[in-house]
């Protein structure tokens, strides 16, 4: 690593085919691989980018292009393998903070996207650098280089003179920007998933004759499910595997590889990386254990594996993992160890754990709930679920996504993508409370609860476990979203249906009197009443538990024609039955044995139907709330703020490390005010004090952390003897030394709230809210949001805490002006997205009452930024 330039300017990046490279700056020691690189241009590339024939590059030339100051002069350029296919470079001009532009990119990659990831790249670093505009001249007929200067985002001008186009590029941000960024990154993360999942052949590397190898399991596997294209088994040693030829290492192969599924010893995996590199291999799914999960040595191979994979343009499943698969008939992909793969159907499933995912197809099998895709990351050294989240997005097979988490690699993407695609396909996510030491997984700051806020922030259904991850995915992948909480109840056995009802009420549902047919109703009992009820409710649970079983499939098709006359969802307890009966199904299409839309599941106890549907009822109010935008306040002066962060970091006694101090000045700046408390050295002075401010006043501790407990406030004192006397018995509680401080007092009755600040490395800034009461402390009744708040967030978040209602007038209290504190929560929301440099903020106490919100106390611990946050700035692959 050359030591002049910052260690992220490197970057290994996806391109718009679902490929990869590596960016870096260029150094002196590139003067071989530049060489090379023009070799391979043509006539008209060099034409357009030096305006002339220029068939070779001077040693002068050379020198000059490899030797930058990676300030004045900056080249980024683009790596697959060991070649150069491309180069970016500015050169400062006058004034300072302008740079002129030229690309050249190699004839072969033109079209991938390679030009404009490196045109972020060098953005990114220019902006660094101080530059604001670039230049770039450009001959009229080179199209393509017009093109991506227009289409980058940022505001351009240009103007033709002299045979030559003008092009000039304000570089500051935009929602244009940013939304072409975003969208570049989604297509080319989906491309590069669509090439693993739909491969037209596979080879399998380590497939040996040994019954139940790892290898020739993958094989068997793949053949079982008749995969649609050639099967490669690789062996040094045999001539063929399951009555397949086999060939002796990946070169030797006739045809073309896409696929490449490697379950060999850990120790030979580089090296068959770097052959399916050389064969053009376009992706790698490493079954093989003996990375991360082991240790340092295991780490440090697995780093390496990745690295060589991405540089040569491969995207890796694993290590350590179970594979993928993909139901489609036109590939018919088990490239897995699980023997036992569900139908198709409209699910896509993503699971970190290798172990745990044969069990868990093996349960979506026996549920009759089929899946369209399946991959198992292990290790997730490279594909996350991030990744899959952008390929099922535009997944026209898929209608539901399922995640088993261990970790989440980008957690602040994780929440964005969600929050996007949660509005067309549900998520529904089991999320472990460890992480595995083979992750690459940040090792997060924030509480479980506050994951559970954000995730609810992003739409995302998180359940407690694998029984209701499918619970609630047969649900969604096979009935129609609820349009509120409304819950009819129809059934045969009057102890079930009462089960239901109260199931309904302890999950915050609207149970209507349930209907109890008896033990022998029938068909047209159940199909009698459910017609009744389905009209007035938004769902139904039907209970048919006959005393003797029997032919039950009039039943079963009276539910489902009563269900699909209603339009509404429908969910059962059949005879106790769990997934998709067949009696209950809705047969699929010509070859498609899955159950499709319009099939009812089944569970075996009503409480589990109801907690699913719970989960669902949850899922489509979220998604009927507009998606709301950040709004716009007055009273904000973002620049005045930055100045008073950063005159404190800079300040006597900054060392780079964390400083407190107070807030009160940089709210200000935000519009909110704190109100001051005026510290008193005796009781005298703070009767001076009181008559100053103006009567009623509080006399309180002065040290922030005393307002967290019981009786360090003497509250609506109007005259001085009131005073005198709290003053003394605050000195004798707290002890002489302890500073007391007399404050205007808030309007009563009021609500203590507490605001805060968390700036997470992963996830950003998070806002955090919960009373101020010592009971709701004590339980830790605290909601998170992402900031910054739309309206909606601010308005959830304050909903979010279980003693929310104190703040609506229930319990006997009197109702708040809760948009005075929503528009509190925004404000502060936008502070801490402005200024990451706020690593934690608390507003103790926030009082809050029917005429509006007063801030008592602000404290903030400010942080210099080493890192760039989380999913900001050019695309990469973290």
């Amino acid at each position: 690593m050359d030591p002049q330039y910052p260690a992220h300017w490197e970057a290994d990046v996806v391109l718009s085919d679902g490929g990869t490279a590596h960016v870096r700056p260029i150094r002196p020691d590139d003067a071989g691989m530049l060489r090379s690189f023009y070799s391979r241009l043509s006539a008209e590339s060099i034409y357009f980018r030096y305006f002339g024939p220029r068939p070779r590059l001077t040693d002068k030339d050379v020198v000059w292009f490899t030797n930058v100051d990676y300030d004045n002069r900056v080249a980024l350029i683009a790596t697959i393998g060991t070649e150069m296919v491309a180069v970016v470079r500015y050169d400062r001009v006058q004034p300072r903070d302008h740079a002129e532009v030229a690309f050249l990119v190699e004839d072969a990659h033109q079209g991938r996207g390679v030009a404009s990831v490196l045109m972020e790249h060098l953005r990114a670093a220019a902006r660094e650098r101080g530059i604001k505009t670039f230049i770039a001249d450009v001959l009229p007929g080179n199209h393509r280089m017009m093109g991506l200067f227009r289409q980058a985002g940022y505001t351009a001008q240009s103007q033709f003179e002299d045979g030559v186009v003008r092009m000039t590029l304000d570089l500051s941000s935009t929602e244009t920007a940013l939304e072409v960024r975003l969208a570049r990154e989604h297509r080319a993360e989906a491309r590069s998933i669509a090439r693993l999942l739909t491969p037209e052949s596979v080879a399998v590397i380590g497939a040996s004759r040994e019954p139940g190898g790892i290898g020739q399991t993958v094989l068997r596997n793949l053949l079982a499910a008749d995969f649609t294209g050639p099967v490669y088994p690789v062996h040094r040693h045999v001539r063929a595997v399951a009555g397949v030829r086999a060939y002796r290492n990946v070169s030797a192969i006739d045809g073309e590889v896409d696929l490449a599924v490697l379950a060999v010893p850990a120790e030979g995996v580089l090296e068959l990386v770097e052959e399916c590199a050389r064969k053009g291999v376009k992706g790698l799914v490493v079954v093989s254990s003996g990375f991360g999960e082991t240790g340092p040595e295991g780490r440090a191979r697995q780093e390496e594996l990745v690295h060589i994979a991405r540089g040569y343009g491969m995207r890796v499943v694993g290590p350590n993992c179970l594979g993928i698969a993909n139901t489609d008939p036109a590939v018919r992909l088990n490239a897995t160890l699980a023997a036992t793969l569900p139908g198709r159907g409209r699910v896509g499933f993503f699971s970190q754990s290798g172990a745990l995912g044969t069990a868990l197809l093996q349960r979506v099998a026996q549920r009759g709930m089929g899946i369209s895709t399946f991959v198992s990351a292990g290790n997730r050294a490279d594909v996350s679920g991030n990744d899959l989240l952008q390929y099922w997005e535009e997944d026209p097979a898929t209608d539901v996504i399922l995640l088993y988490l261990e970790s989440i690699g980008n957690p602040r993407k994780f929440t964005r993508l969600a929050r996007r695609i949660s509005r067309s396909k549900p998520i529904v996510v089991v999320k472990s409370r460890g992480v595995p030491g083979g992750h690459r997984a940040p090792v997060l700051a924030l509480p479980d609860t506050a994951l559970s806020s954000l995730f609810a922030q992003a739409g995302v259904i998180r359940v407690d476990d694998l029984v209701q991850l499918f619970d609630v995915a047969e649900l969604l992948a096979h009935q129609p979203l609820p349009a509120g909480p409304r819950v009819g109840v129809v059934g045969n056995s009057d102890a079930l249906t009462l089960l239901a009802e109260e199931a309904c009420a302890g999950a915050g549902l609207e149970p209507r009197p349930p209907v109890n047919l008896g033990a022998q109703a029938g068909a047209g009992e159940f199909a009698e009443a459910l017609r009744s009820v389905l009209p007035e409710v938004d769902a139904a649970v039907a209970i048919y538990m006959p005393p003797i079983p029997g032919d039950c499939r009039e039943v079963a098709e009276a539910l489902l024609e009563a269900a699909r006359e209603s339009g509404k969802p429908v969910l059962a307890t059949f005879q106790g039955q769990l997934g998709m009966p067949p009696e209950l199904r809705v047969p699929g299409g010509p070859g498609d044995e899955s159950p499709q839309r319009g099939s009812i599941p089944s569970y075996p106890a009503p409480e589990e139907a109801v907690r699913a549907l719970a989960h669902v009822v949850r899922y489509a109010h979220w998604r009927r709330q507009p998606p709301g935008t950040v709004p716009y306040v007055e009273g904000i002066d973002t620049a005045a703020a930055r100045r008073i962060v950063d005159a404190e970091l800079a300040g006597e006694g900054a060392d780079g490390e964390e400083r407190e101090i107070d807030a009160t000045a940089l709210l200000a700046c935000h519009g909110i005010e704190v109100w001051p408390a005026h510290v008193a050295a005796d009781a005298d002075e703070a009767v001076v004090t009181a008559e100053r401010i103006g009567w009623p006043v509080v006399v309180k501790s002065a040290d922030p952390e005393d307002a967290r407990r019981a009786g360090t406030v003497r509250i609506g004192l109007a005259e001085p003897a009131g005073v005198r006397q709290a003053y003394a018995d605050l000195a004798a509680l707290l002890g002489p030394d302890t500073p007391l401080a007399v404050q205007r007092m808030a309007p009563q009755p009021s609500v203590p709230t507490v605001v805060g600040v968390t700036q997470d490395r992963y996830f950003g800034a998070v806002v955090t809210f919960g009373l101020g009461e010592v009971t709701a402390r004590l339980l830790g009744d605290q909601a998170y949001r992402l900031a910054p708040l739309t309206a909606e967030d601010a308005a959830g978040l304050v909903r979010s805490v279980r003693a929310a209602p104190l703040l609506f007038g229930e319990y006997g209290y009197q109702a708040v002006a809760v948009e005075a504190l929503e528009e509190l929560l925004v404000r502060v929301g936008l502070l801490a997205d402005a200024l990451p440099e706020v690593a934690r903020m608390d507003l103790d106490q926030v009082l809050v009452s029917a005429t509006g919100v007063a801030v008592l106390g602000a404290r903030a611990v400010l942080r210099p930024v080493t890192a760039l946050r989380p999913d900001v700035g050019p695309r990469r692959l973290s």
